[in-house]
């Protein structure tokens, strides 16, 4: 992610079940962890029923669907999108999935299962295609400027009121 981008990023405003500034939605969002620089593309769905937290600086494609409960199948649990991990546009993240820190899920996958730090993921259900090398980490790893989010630094500010 570009700095220049993230220079003056700050958490979007979210409504229950409403488009926000960004284009996309949340159901249950009391239940919603949003992590510091997080990019989610326009129209995802996020239904956070039973928690979904999103680490620092994870990015999300457009048209994503994440489902911490599965009506379907009855499946219901929570999600963790670890820090620096990206999911391609039109992914699916089912209940009870870890995607692993600095790992990629290719565009249009199924993610019913977790996936391992450090990996490339993709495909209907998901599969782990191989281990990043260490110099791809190094390349997607995020250089922190800020050893504390924002939100952390509100609590802090709050806690002394």
């Amino acid at each position: 992610m570009s700095d220049d981008r993230f220079k003056n990023w700050k958490p979007p405003e979210i409504e229950e079940g409403k488009l926000n500034e960004y284009n996309w939605i949340v159901q249950n969002k009391n239940n919603l962890k949003l992590g510091y620089k997080t990019d989610i593309g326009a129209f995802t769905y996020i239904n956070a029923k039973n928690n979904v937290i999103i680490e620092d600086h994870v990015q999300i494609g457009s048209h994503c669907s994440i489902y911490s409960v599965s009506t379907i199948d009855n499946k219901e649990g929570p999600i963790t999108l670890k820090k620096n991990c990206r999911i391609g546009t039109h992914s699916v993240v089912m209940p009870n999935v870890t995607v692993g820190e600095n790992s990629i899920i290719g565009a249009f996958s199924f993610v019913n299962r977790d996936i391992p730090e450090n990996s490339i993921a993709f495909g209907t259900p998901v599969k782990v295609i191989r281990k990043l090398t260490e110099e791809e980490v190094n390349k997607f790893e995020v250089e922190e400027k800020h050893s504390i989010s924002e939100p952390q630094i509100l609590k802090k500010f709050e806690d002394l009121l």
